[in-house]
């Protein structure tokens, strides 16, 4: 085989990457400026956890506002361009994948879309409960007064996080399809990943880790033995 033979797969694969990456923020582009446009109403969305607690939100610098709508835009158009996301990710795998493994591609990417979207509607439900939660540490004669940025850098990262947590069933269900984790493996150490479910939920949920980590990692260790029985029901 001549070194042109042995170079052009992997020039090949590069250009693959390349053009799946082009197409992934181009989605996220364009979604971004659709979150753009509704920046105010998902704000107001954002902003009715806040609703019974009290709580005033102000703007501490001149371009504080203008940046809010710049990150929702942002957070708005990973999630909008999700979809998008997993299909180009999903698409770029499948060639290396075996024809009975290509089979599981899209139930695979169905079964992802709803599970990130189960966790963002989880983390909604919560979200007001770990506001609730952290705001009852108020000093006495104290209001609590947020700063916008803050609040809306936390509800965010608060709804991604529970979003993308989720994803963790489909990453345990693909890497044990393809070999590289078995069942065996993973009951032997269930302590170990207890443990890393543990840290992951307490480090990836902002500010809340009594109830947002804590229910996160319920959820995550629940859907682990379910994803696990699934393995050793369908094996490799």
């Amino acid at each position: 085989m001549t070194d042109d033979e042995r170079t052009m797969p992997l020039l090949e694969h590069l250009e693959e990457l390349r053009r799946r990456i082009i197409i992934i923020a181009i989605a996220i582009a364009v979604a971004a400026v659709a979150a753009f446009l509704l920046a105010n109403p998902i704000i107001a969305v954002l902003r009715v956890p806040l609703a019974d607690t009290g709580a005033e939100l102000i703007a501490l610098t001149v371009g504080e506002q203008f940046g809010i709508q710049l990150q929702v835009a942002l957070m708005g158009g990973l999630v909008l361009a999700m979809p998008v996301i997993l299909f180009e990710i999903w698409a770029f795998v499948t060639p290396g994948l075996t024809q009975g493994e290509r089979r599981l591609v899209w139930p695979l990417l169905l079964v992802a879309i709803a599970l990130f979207a189960a966790g963002i509607a989880l983390g909604w439900l919560l979200m007001p409960l770990a506001i609730g939660f952290l705001l009852d540490f108020s000093l006495e004669g104290v209001r609590p007064t947020l700063a916008i940025g803050e609040y809306i850098s936390f509800t965010t990262t608060f709804l991604l996080a529970f979003g993308l947590a989720l994803e963790f069933p489909v990453v345990l269900y693909l890497l044990a399809r393809l070999g590289i984790l078995s069942y065996a493996f993973l009951s032997r150490r269930r302590r170990f990943v207890i443990v890393l479910i543990c840290m992951f939920a307490v480090v990836i949920t902002p500010g809340d880790i009594v109830i947002g980590s804590a229910t996160l990692a319920i959820v995550m260790y629940g859907l682990f033995e379910v994803t696990l029985q699934i393995i050793r029901l369908l094996g490799r």
